[in-house]
Order: C-alpha cells, then structure tokens, then sequence
C-alpha cells in the first residue's frame, strides 16, 4: 500500500472514531433573544472535492447571503474547485481547503483543522449529515450556534423535498432562523447557480455557434458517469439515434468528459475542455441538457438550462434537478421512447 493511501485510511479511521456519536442528536442550543442578533461569519463545511456536490452548496449559500448581506462566509472544502465553482459569489472572501497536492504526511492534513480552530464563527453547517469530516468540523469550529446535519423530523414533515441534499441545508437554516426572531423565509429555495456573467455566455455563444455553424437551437448530452451510473454504449447509441429522429430541427452536441470519452463513438460534434465554467458557458447556450446523475448534470442545472437528469439508482429524491422545467427521468421505469415524450415535454415549455 503506498503512503498516501495509508494516510487516507489512517484518516478515514481517526475521523470514524471520532464523530460516531456527534450529532446523532440535536442538542438545544441556547438562544438569548435580549442580544442582538449578528452574524457576521458562517462556516459552511463539504469536504468533498466532487463537482456535483460543490454546486449542491450554491443554492444554501445564496440563502446566507441574501440573509445576511455582509458577513463572510468560509467554506470547508476538499480539493481545488471550489474557488472556480464559486468565483462571481462576491461575499465569500476565504475558503479553507485541504491541500490541491498530494499530502506529504500528517501534518499537512491537520494544518487545515488548526485553521479551522483559530477562526470564530457565528454559525458553522455541516451540509452532509453522513460526513464525518463534516460532522468533526462542525464540533471542532468555535461557534455560537452549530448544526451537525442530523435530519429535523418536523421539517421533514412540512416539506415534501426536504430529503434533496441541496434544499434541507436551507431549510434547516431558515428554521434556526426564526429561532432568533427573523421572520420565516417562505421563498422557494434557490436554484444551483453557477453566477456565469455576460463575456462568459457570449463566449460560450461563440463556441456553440462555432460547432453547429447554424440557426437552429441545440441540445447539449453528456454520455458518461461514474460506475454503474454510466448506461452502456448500446443503451445511448439507440438513445442518441430516438433524439436525432424526434428531434430533426434541432443540434444535438456531445460535452465530453475530462477522460475525453464517448458513449456514442463521437457521432455527435463533441466539446471538450477542463475548465468548468467555460463547460458551464457552452451548456447555458443549449436550450436543453439531457444526462446521466452526475457533476455535470449538476453544471448543466447551474447554468440555468433546463437539465434532464437519467437516474438508475434509487438516489432520485436526493440528487434530481430542479427548477427551469428541470426534470429526473427514472430509468428503471418505462422505456426509451417514454422519456423522449417527457424531453419533448419540456422542450415544448422551454
């Protein structure tokens, strides 16, 4: 076993240790309503490099800001994206994060837990309630009010999307909110926003229009996804043929992926980058996204296209798409020419 594996095993069973029984239960937090309330700075704690699940963030981010125009969020992030992910969120001036290279040793894992330590923040959320990392940052953050991600009964019982790891963050926050005497946020929580400014949907314009070379609108499809979420070269090659017959007046692109694979043998004219904005720009351009659960998908709904997330996992209700005439599109269910009659659906309400 090399060494960076034992690291990360060392990691995965000193954190298990330590956050087995954190959060399992809500503790009650004192609330002193005489004070006034400031929040100033906020930990927002994700400690997964994945695309997909920094997007999921966008939307509870924008909730804190619009909450509390001025204060300073910090992110606890792994890996090296979100700062590009994030880059057009003007309030969030700092972002904690593991090192974008390989750890050396030990130390270099923990230098990000003591910079955790010397901050002090009004709130810290851990977004996901199954991380342990997050659960352990969460206790470990010198904080007034802290939420460890454990589900709320009562709010699962108030709203039906309240298992969509993109919205119970929200409204558990907007709940902790009323606590301190702010009056309930009813609005319907945000969409992924990926905050694409004017230069880069006119770049993205130019790319789109440099691939079709016409007038006619266009779907964008993403072929891959990781393990068993990637339907096979058979299922989108019939796929893509069914797009192309119902669909004649319209382009279809494929957006490849960084492994610059093709589900579909490169049929389609294929965009391929590594800059995810850029990626974001050129789908923000397309008046449909059709693919597999996946960071992509993610981008694509970030972008504000309206995004047809393929799901062959029962993860439906946690990871679909939403808003924009988006739509998740079970694929155990019903069959290829039943999904078309949705796409067509939505194209016709676009």
């Amino acid at each position: 076993m090399s060494f960076l594996k034992k690291v990360n095993v060392i990691r995965k069973i000193v954190t298990k240790s330590l956050t087995k029984n954190i959060g399992s239960s809500q503790t009650i937090q004192n609330i002193d309503l005489t004070q006034k309330v400031e929040i100033k700075k906020v930990l927002i704690s994700r400690p997964n490099h994945r695309l997909g699940n920094l997007l999921l963030i966008t939307p509870l981010v924008q909730d804190v800001i619009a909450t509390f125009p001025e204060c300073k969020i910090d992110l606890f992030v792994k890996g090296g994206l979100a700062p590009i992910v994030f880059k057009n969120y003007s309030n969030i001036n700092d972002f904690i994060e593991l090192p974008k290279k390989p750890f050396k040793n030990l130390t270099d894992y923990f230098q990000v837990w003591i910079k955790i330590k010397k901050q002090k923040y009004d709130v810290v959320i851990n977004v996901d309630k199954g991380s342990s990392s997050g659960r352990l940052s969460a206790k470990f953050a010198d904080a007034k009010y802290k939420f460890f991600g454990a589900a709320d009964e009562d709010l699962q019982l108030q709203f039906d999307d309240y298992g969509h790891i993109a919205k119970y963050p929200v409204y558990e926050f907007r709940n902790f909110l009323t606590k301190l005497g702010i009056a309930a946020n009813s609005n319907p929580v945000p969409s992924l926003d990926l905050k694409l400014n004017l230069s880069e949907i006119a770049e993205g314009q130019k790319i789109v229009s440099d691939l079709v070379k016409n007038d006619k609108k266009t779907i964008s499809i993403f072929t891959y996804a990781t393990s068993d979420k990637c339907y096979s070269e058979s299922w989108w090659d019939e796929f893509y043929q069914l797009l192309q017959t119902t669909f004649p007046n319209y382009n279809i692109i494929e957006v490849l992926p960084v492994e610059n694979i093709s589900q579909i043998g490169f049929k389609a004219p294929t965009f391929y980058s590594k800059d995810i904005r850029e990626i974001g720009s050129v789908i923000a351009n397309t008046v449909l996204f059709v693919g597999a659960d996946s960071g992509i998908m993610h981008l694509a709904s970030s972008a504000q296209t309206p995004t047809i997330g393929l799901f062959s996992r029962d993860n439906l209700k946690t990871y679909e798409p939403y808003n924009n005439n988006s739509v998740a599109i079970n694929t155990t269910i019903g069959n290829k020419e039943e999904w078309i009659k949705i796409i067509n659906g939505v194209l016709l309400h676009g």
